[in-house]
């Protein structure tokens, strides 16, 4: 029996990454994809997480839950407090893209770094990370990779991937490594050659998560 699930993209890099994760964590749903190529485009003209974005971006979740899914995964990172919103206010799960990544790279230590290629969504995800080691003395490290998304949407997967792992040996010192983005999974190959260290994408932690939550 096929679970359906909806994802949430502001970006079409994402899609083909957590669709991997899903044919290797949860092969029984069938997710189903709502793409709003124009939110990553806005959000990288403000600083911080406006209140018509989350607006724009609770009515995308509303109109994904009106399909049917037994749960709804988010997959671009600099949406938190929107995720939230949407996850208070819809009858089925509504999951973050990190949360289940941070606490699996928390179950390895107290120092993290993280590889970025977005900064837009970095502020909100150090509070993200923040909030969820409350209480523990947990530090988390961002090296942002300068040029790999542009390369990446320009269609040289490749090249994003070097310029990804070339930058984790910055990140060799911590107890664990995250991959902020969806994206940024594909390079996880070339970062782990990189360094000794834990490396945890998001796609496969998120995936897991949500099949928790809908009790798949």
């Amino acid at each position: 029996m096929t679970v359906p699930i909806t994802l949430l993209h502001a970006t079409p890099v994402a899609i083909e990454p957590v669709h991997a994760a899903f044919r290797t964590e949860w092969p029984e749903a069938e997710p189903a994809d709502l793409l709003d190529s124009g939110l990553t485009t806005a959000r990288a003209r403000t600083p911080e997480l406006t209140g018509e974005l989350t607006s724009r971006f609770v009515a995308l979740a509303r109109y994904a839950r009106s399909t049917g899914p037994a749960g709804i995964l988010a997959t671009c990172s600099a949406f938190g407090k929107a995720i939230e919103q949407a996850d208070a206010e819809l009858d089925v799960p509504v999951v973050k893209p990190n949360e289940a990544m941070f606490r699996a790279a928390l179950a390895h230590g107290t120092s993290i770094g993280m590889l970025a290629t977005f900064a837009p969504s970095v502020a909100s995800m150090e509070e993200e990370f923040a909030a969820i080691a409350e209480g523990v003395p947990a530090t988390l490290r961002t090296v942002l990779v300068p040029g790999a998304l542009d390369v990446l949407r320009a269609g040289d997967a490749e090249a994003h991937n070097r310029l990804v792992a070339a930058a984790a040996p910055d990140l060799a010192d911590v107890d664990a490594i995250v991959l902020a983005h969806f994206s940024t999974a594909r390079a996880a190959p070339g970062v782990r050659e990189a360094v000794a260290v834990p490396v945890f994408t998001a796609p496969e932690s998120a995936v897991r998560a949500l099949r928790v939550a809908v009790g798949g």
